[in-house]
């Protein structure tokens, strides 16, 4: 057996062994990065080890120092598990080794994403003819999508960026949420707009965008170049801004508008839940990540553009050697060269079909609603938001002791589930994200809660 195959089959081994003790193993980690770091650390050896003992002793080692994100009892973040079909073909991503930005040259892969992104912008109520770029997550694209954004009102206002650059451009107004998502203040200002330069519309008390102070901020901006960022999903409520009644407004000042619908914008595949992203397909990009709700294994993010021109214009590059079709991956991504992200996207959706992603994100919002239920129940414990999509928020009385609660949950292992902020007050927040959780996983976690919550 050669050095690769060993090494496969070793990492085939583990794998299979670490995926078998999730039912079991406490899911959050056992050991702290300072241990990792005694374990991993030191000098580079002179000598080196034979490939499948490199594999084995990397999977025994980190074996502590795993989180049980694959089971059906992690409700931290918003992380999603993998499914069967695209944890699969990621593995023969690793062994192809494509660069996927060409499709003159990696034609397969490049066939494979572009089948991928019309199926997504089908599901999701999107135009089938935008551009879907595969980046690495939610973060990137929201980054990519606002800064063709800024290029495209730019353009529109008389002035190219590409040619002339940002200094001594048209200011374009970013109008953002007040409970807008933290990557999009990082976008922004990857894109060259300060925190106090962004004009802040208020939001109610789920953190939804309002109504009549989105027509009031964008009255005060007339005739600027502007942009508004409106979301699908609530990162702590999992509610959704009423795009059928801001996007008009946006649309009458003339604005771009941006919809970060990281995990929420799958609500449009499902017949049931399609009333929350209502007019969501009015807009001119969108930025959504597999890795969430769709359950395909981490880079998986994709920024999606109305107009692919839009795209080609920003990040189309130069270099004679390079060969362009029509539309090219790196047509549409900052990356030149990268792995074929989208492959598991297009197995995990190939192997679930329409009805199975419907039943996929159905089935997160009925365990969501099991928590829901399970928490309000127990003495002292309030659920904070309404509880209409994947998210559930609770707290105890005092803040105090919701933020022992929540470090008390995390050292009993049974579930994990993150501490915040909201309103003010102490929250913990749990995102039902996974294909894996069951409703017997659910049962387990409200065991452990109530096992936990204060007399």
């Amino acid at each position: 057996m050669d050095a690769r195959e060993r090494a496969l089959e070793v990492a085939h081994r583990e794998a299979l062994r670490f995926l078998g003790s999730l039912e079991d193993r406490p899911v959050w980690p056992r050991a702290g990065v300072d241990d990792m770091d005694a374990v991993f650390g030191g000098p580079l050896p002179d000598d080196g080890l034979d490939p499948g003992d490199v594999v084995e002793s990397l999977a025994r080692d980190a074996d502590p120092g795993l989180v049980g994100i694959p089971g059906g009892r992690f409700f931290g973040f918003v992380i999603g598990g993998t499914l069967p079909a695209a944890l699969a073909a990621d593995w023969l991503v690793s062994a192809w080794d494509q660069n996927s930005g060409s499709t003159t040259m990696t034609t397969a892969v490049a066939a494979v994403e572009r089948t991928a992104g019309r199926w997504v912008c089908d599901l999701l109520g999107l135009p089938e003819t935008a551009s879907v770029g595969f980046v690495t997550g939610a973060q990137v694209s929201n980054t990519v999508c606002l800064a063709t954004a800024q290029h495209a009102v730019l353009r529109r206002a008389g002035w190219d960026q590409v040619r002339q650059g940002l200094r001594g451009a048209p200011p374009v107004a970013l109008v953002v949420g007040a409970h807008r998502h933290a990557s999009i203040d990082r976008a922004a200002r990857f894109c060259g707009w300060g925190s106090e330069e962004l004009v802040v519309v208020p939001s109610d008390d789920q953190g939804r965008m309002r109504v009549d102070a989105l027509a009031e901020a964008m009255a005060a901006l007339a005739g600027r170049p502007s942009i508004v960022c409106l979301q699908a999903g609530e990162v702590h409520t999992g509610a959704f801004d009423p795009f059928e009644e801001l996007i008009p407004i946006a649309r009458r000042s003339g604005a771009w508008v941006h919809v970060d619908g990281a995990f929420g914008l799958w609500a449009g595949a499902s017949p049931r839940l399609r009333h929350l992203v209502a007019g969501v397909g009015g807009a001119d990009s969108w930025t959504t990540d597999g890795h969430k709700t769709l359950n395909v294994p981490y880079d998986c993010g994709m920024a999606i553009v109305r107009d692919p021109a839009d795209s080609i214009a920003m990040f189309r590059t130069g270099g004679d050697y390079l060969m362009y079709s029509r539309l090219d991956p790196w047509d549409v991504t900052p990356e030149l060269s990268r792995r074929g992200r989208g492959v598991p996207a297009w197995a995990a959706l190939r192997s679930l079909g329409r009805s199975g992603v419907a039943s996929l994100v159905e089935g997160m919002c009925a365990n969501a609603r099991r928590l829901a239920d399970g928490l309000r129940e127990m003495a002292g414990v309030s659920v904070v938001n309404d509880v209409e999509y994947t998210q559930v928020m609770f707290r105890l009385d005092d803040d105090a002791a919701t933020r022992e609660l929540g470090a008390a949950v995390l050292r009993d292992g049974t579930s994990a589930m993150t501490g915040a902020e909201w309103a003010g007050r102490a929250v913990i927040r749990c995102s039902v994200s996974s294909w894996a959780t069951t409703a017997d996983d659910v049962r387990r976690t409200l065991d452990a809660v109530r096992s936990l919550v204060p007399a």
